[in-house]
C-alpha cells in the first residue's frame, strides 16, 4: 500500500494550535504585528484601491432652484496578491521515539522548532517587502552634520532632535493623507540610543519610573504603538558537526537596526480605509487558520518516520505607500 495512505494525512488541530501559541508568545519577531492580516479564501485575487484625490476635494456647488445638485464620485483601481505557500518539516524516527524518556514532549517540541523557522522566514520577507528604502513616499537620511533636504542630524548627536523631528513629521502625514500615522517601527540600535538622549531623559524624568520605555516613547513622538525588531538570524551553512557549525555561525538583526518605519496600520483589514500594508493569508488552503498557518502529522513508513510538517502563506503588500515614511542611518 502507498504510503503515507489517506487516514494517515491530515492537518492536526492540535499542533496548529501549539504552532499559533508559540507564535504569538514570540516577542522577538514584528511581521504579525505591523499591518492587518487579511485572510482569503483564494490563492491570488484582486483587491480594490480607491483614488486619494478623489478623498481629499470637494465638488460641492450652490444649488439654483429647480436645478440638480452636483453628481460626485470617485474611481477605484485594483491590484493583486499571491499568496505563495511556504513549508518546512521535522522528521521523528521511530528508534529516537522509543528510546526518548517521558519527559520528552517530540511532536510538541518539533512543532515549536519548525514554527521558529516560519518565524524568522516571515520576518525576513516582511523586512524585504517594508523595512527598506524605495517604497514609501518619502525616505529620510540621518547625517553627522549640517542636514539639508530629507536629511535629519543622527539621534546620537546631542544636538539632534528627535521630538521635534517626529512632530513635523505628523504634521506632513496628516497634511498628505488625511491621517496620522499610528505606528513606528524601529531597529533595536536606535532604540538603544533614544534611552540615553538628553532631551528624552529630561522629558520623562519626573515621571513615575523615570526609566525611557517604548510606550513613554510612543506619548512623545504622538503615535499609539512603538514596535522594536529584535529578531536575528544566521546564514551559517549547515554541518555534520553542530559545534564546527555554531563556530562558524554569526548572527545579525533581521530588520536593519539603524533604521524606522513610521507609517499608518489600518485598525483591521477594510475597503474603504488606506493603510500602508496589508499581509494576505491564504486560510483556504487546506483548512488553514487565519495566520495562514497548518500543521500535518502523518506516516513515512519507508523511513520509519513520523512526520511534522508546517505550512504557511502568506503575500506582503504595500498597498499605500504615502501611508509611510522610512528613515535610514538614524543612529551610528
Amino acid at each position: 500500500m502507498p504510503s503515507p495512505s489517506q487516514s494517515d494525512l491530515h492537518i492536526n488541530v492540535p499542533l496548529t494550535n501549539i504552532s499559533v501559541a508559540y507564535m504569538q508568545k514570540a516577542d522577538a519577531y514584528i511581521a504579525n504585528k505591523v499591518f492587518p492580516r487579511v485572510p482569503v479564501q483564494k490563492q491570488s485575487d484582486l483587491y480594490w484601491k480607491y483614488s486619494k484625490s478623489d478623498w481629499r476635494r470637494t465638488d460641492v456647488q450652490k444649488r439654483a432652484p429647480g436645478t440638480e445638485s452636483a453628481g460626485v464620485g470617485w474611481k477605484v483601481d485594483t491590484d493583486t496578491y499571491f499568496a505563495h505557500p511556504y513549508a518546512v518539516h521535522k522528521d521523528i524516527d521511530d528508534q529516537l521515539r522509543a528510546n526518548a524518556d517521558s519527559n520528552w514532549s517530540l511532536d510538541k517540541d518539533s512543532t515549536m522548532f519548525i514554527t521558529n523557522q516560519m518565524l524568522i522566514k516571515r520576518d525576513i520577507d516582511w523586512a524585504n517587502a517594508f523595512f527598506k528604502t524605495g517604497v514609501w513616499g518619502a525616505d529620510w537620511t540621518g547625517v553627522a552634520a549640517a542636514p539639508t533636504g530629507n536629511q535629519f542630524l543622527q539621534f546620537n548627536d546631542p544636538a539632534s532632535d528627535p521630538i521635534s523631528l517626529f512632530a513635523a513629521a505628523q504634521i506632513k502625514f496628516i497634511e498628505q493623507t488625511g491621517y496620522k500615522a499610528n505606528k513606528l517601527v524601529m531597529g533595536a540600535q536606535v532604540l538603544r540610543v533614544l534611552k540615553q538622549h538628553p532631551d528624552i531623559i529630561d522629558r520623562i524624568k519626573y515621571t513615575q519610573k523615570g526609566i525611557v520605555t517604548t510606550d513613554l516613547l510612543a506619548t512623545l513622538f504622538d503615535v499609539d504603538q512603538i514596535l522594536v525588531s529584535y529578531a536575528s538570524s544566521t546564514n551559517v551553512a549547515e554541518q555534520a558537526d553542530g559545534r564546527l557549525q555554531d563556530a562558524a555561525a554569526t548572527y545579525n538583526f533581521i530588520n536593519d537596526p539603524y533604521s524606522m518605519l513610521l507609517c499608518y496600520s489600518a485598525p483591521s483589514p477594510s475597503l474603504m480605509t488606506p493603510t500602508a500594508g496589508y499581509t494576505f493569508t491564504w486560510n483556504g488552503y487546506s483548512n488553514g487558520n487565519g495566520q495562514g498557518i497548518r500543521v500535518k502529522n502523518f506516516r513515512m513508513e519507508h523511513l520509519e518516520v513520523d512526520r511534522i510538517e508546517a505550512t504557511m502563506t502568506y503575500d506582503m503588500k504595500v498597498v499605500s505607500p504615502d501611508m509611510g515614511v522610512f528613515y535610514t542611518a538614524v543612529v551610528v
